[in-house]
């Protein structure tokens, strides 16, 4: 049986990019055209384009969160890729050691909170607790990736906290949804170490179920989190439910409008894998072999994983055959 360690897929919680909007508006944020071009590049697999881009969203904007958020959200796929490893069949970014990457992401995350509520302070806008939620779901995660427990879960509340208020002032905001959705998932999935958190630190509880809701409530809003929201909905389903073929055709998308995307081809590569689907899985396999992204650093890892969990499921079968 596999087991898993409370928090180690704790998700980004949701990439939000968006322009400054007023107080009065619903809905989901408006992204600028220059926030846009670098979540392509992003999701493209060149996070370092992506990231001189935020930075000049910035230097125009020094007071807004936004250019701050997504500069964090670009380090963190480059931190991700460079963990990537397989455990138990599983391909994951499990741990990172906490070095200065951790050090230079923590600092945006900060201030992407630090900025949003100072513009909460002067004026209350959904928009701005749907950042500073995120901003606290950005030091979350890479908590978890760090073995912080109990620092995930004061973040996690954190930025349920926020979210909450978000959709208490803007319902149609589907971005914030994705955000909850998240948390009421892992904290549902994940009973063991969930309870003891709660009992020493009010952790509040969750429903997987009103989270997977959530999370399908994200993607088909058709906002800027559709993609993440598609992306960890797939990962937990295989994690936690072993539901592979759901979370094959939710993660399809993303693979085929970004499809040198690595971490997007394995983890489609695993879910094929556990489906049998051996040839699929090769050919998703040879795509990051043969159409490395821009970002050769993390191409090369991608490639290096590809082959272990292929190898993997290869030694599973010969042991199952023998048996």
């Amino acid at each position: 049986m596999r087991r898993y360690s409370m928090w180690l897929l704790v998700p980004c919680w949701v990439l939000l990019a968006a322009a400054p909007s007023s107080p009065n508006s619903v809905g989901n944020p408006v992204m600028p055209q220059k926030a846009q071009d670098g979540i392509r590049k992003m999701y493209e697999g060149d996070p370092d384009g992506a990231i001189a881009v935020f930075r000049e969203l910035q230097s125009s904007s020094p007071d807004h969160p936004l250019g701050f958020l997504l500069e964090a959200e670009a380090r963190w796929w480059k931190i991700d890729c460079s963990s990537l490893e397989v455990k138990w069949a599983l391909v994951d970014a499990w741990r990172h050691p906490h070095d200065a990457s951790v050090d230079e992401y923590l600092a945006l995350a900060n201030k992407t909170i630090a900025l949003a509520q100072a513009r909460n302070a002067a004026r209350e806008s959904a928009e701005m607790h749907l950042y500073a939620g995120l901003g606290s779901g950005l030091k979350a995660r890479i908590y978890a990736i760090l073995g912080d427990h109990r620092a995930v879960a004061r973040a996690g509340v954190d930025a349920r906290t926020e979210m909450l208020r978000a959709l208490q002032l803007d319902p149609q905001m589907a971005d914030a949804d994705a955000g909850i959705g998240l948390y009421n998932y892992y904290v549902d999935a994940l009973p063991g170490i969930v309870k003891v958190l709660r009992f020493f630190m009010g952790l509040p509880s969750g429903n997987k179920q009103d989270g997977i809701h959530q999370l399908e409530t994200a993607i088909s809003g058709g906002g800027v989190t559709a993609v993440d929201a598609r992306f960890y909905l797939a990962r937990n389903l295989r994690t936690y439910d072993r539901q592979y073929e759901r979370a094959g055709e939710i993660l399809e998308p993303p693979t085929q409008q970004y499809p040198r995307n690595p971490v997007f081809l394995l983890l489609l590569a695993n879910l094929n894998l556990e489906l049998s689907r051996s040839e699929k899985a090769v050919a998703l396999i040879r795509r990051i072999h043969d159409q490395p992204g821009v970002d050769s650093v993390c191409s090369a890892r991608a490639s290096q994983v590809a082959q272990t969990l292929l190898q993997a499921f290869r030694n599973a079968g010969s042991s199952n055959a023998e048996q």
